[in-house]
């Protein structure tokens, strides 16, 4: 058995999270030893009950190591342990780090520097224009973004990141082969090839209301600071917002209107202390006087003049005409991808030369 199969197997035993593992590992010394320990060994140790003794020291009967191991090769799956200098140094020292992850795509050292970008499944176009703003320009800036794959505010901090063509990550709240949600299936290829998903969790686990909140501790930890871009009062965002705070992390959050459900949790975490922002340089600044070797410069993207714009930016700005255009009609007006379509917009819209509307339409600016 391998080092990486040894802590592979404590991730499959039933009964044992990760602060039972930290515990285990503080006393024996590898996960190897762990699961070669007596029961009566294990029992000694603070916060192992009997019960979670026998489980450990039966780990065999309790588990299926192979099929599982199967089920990672067929995939095209890595595993990061904690040892690995990939895994994420944050990330590692939060109560309870995961005790492996699952990876599909490529992590990169720059992935250290990571910010998270979390909110409301049901994004406002207001939610999501932020977010599409917010998480281009801190991606351009070389900062990796780390969100959650969920629909709404997730979906468009991912797209934006790659639109910007930076790195992004997406931790999900499942296995790998119970991606959830499943609409989302094609965004995680992209990621994939531009960054990574990433589990906790065995291949065939099923998403549940448990999984959610557990995952939402390694957007937080992995990252420098939390954006939080809308959210209502009752919403999973803030739970990962608190848990960003007592880990050390900043908060940031995005006004609203005062009269919309959907801000009130942002405004909430607003009036709590978290940071006002309104722009990515505003996060950029921010971290820059705290961590000032950034992957690069951290620079907001600017309007660029028209003749530095790319063949299909050029085709897609011209495919828009002088009116709103909806983007089925742009899309079959240009003959680009729906993928590149989708970016393309994403990335004009960010250099200020058109404007996203209501119902999916488009409008040039300039």
């Amino acid at each position: 058995m391998t080092r990486t199969e040894a802590y592979l197997a404590l991730n499959l035993i039933p009964q044992i999270g990760p602060v039972r593992v930290k515990k285990l590992l503080r006393h024996f010394g590898s996960p190897e030893a762990i699961l070669m320990a007596k029961s009566r060994e294990l029992i000694a140790v603070d916060g192992i009950s009997q019960a979670q003794a026998e489980v450990v020291s039966q780990w065999e009967s309790q588990i299926d190591l192979s099929g599982e191991l199967q089920k990672i090769e067929q995939r095209g799956l890595k595993l990061l342990t904690q040892e690995d200098p990939l895994y994420p140094r944050l990330l590692r020292e939060i109560h309870d780090p995961p005790v492996l992850l699952y990876v599909w795509g490529e992590l990169l050292p720059r992935d250290h520097h990571a910010i998270g970008i979390v909110g409301s499944r049901h994004a406002t176009h207001y939610g999501l224009s932020a977010t599409k703003k917010l998480s281009f320009q801190i991606a351009y800036a070389g900062y990796t973004v780390i969100s959650g794959l969920a629909r709404g505010i997730d979906t468009a901090a991912h797209e934006a990141a790659l639109a910007a063509k930076g790195r992004t990550i997406a931790v999900i709240g499942s296995g790998m082969g119970k991606l959830y949600p499943p609409e989302n299936m094609a965004l995680a290829e992209r990621i994939a090839q531009n960054g990574a998903v990433l589990s906790e969790y065995p291949v065939d686990r099923i998403a549940d209301k448990q999984t959610f909140p557990y995952r939402n501790r390694i957007v937080a930890g992995w990252s420098h600071g939390l954006v939080v871009v809308e959210a209502p009062v009752r919403s999973g965002s803030l739970i990962t917002a608190q848990q960003a705070a007592d880990q050390g992390r900043t908060v940031y959050a995005v006004p609203g209107p005062i009269d919309k459900p959907t801000s009130a949790g942002c405004n909430r975490l607003i009036q709590q202390g978290a940071k006002l922002i309104m722009d990515g340089a505003d996060v950029l600044d921010d971290l820059t006087s705290l961590f000032p070797t950034a992957p690069n410069p951290p620079k907001v993207q600017e309007s660029l003049p028209a003749a530095e714009l790319s063949i299909d930016e050029r085709i897609l700005y011209d495919a828009i005409g002088a009116d709103e255009a909806h983007i089925n009609d742009i899309t079959t007006k240009s003959g680009l991808t729906p993928a590149t379509v989708n970016a393309t917009l994403m990335r004009l819209e960010m250099k200020r030369l058109l404007r996203a509307l209501p119902g999916r339409r488009y409008v040039r600016l300039v």
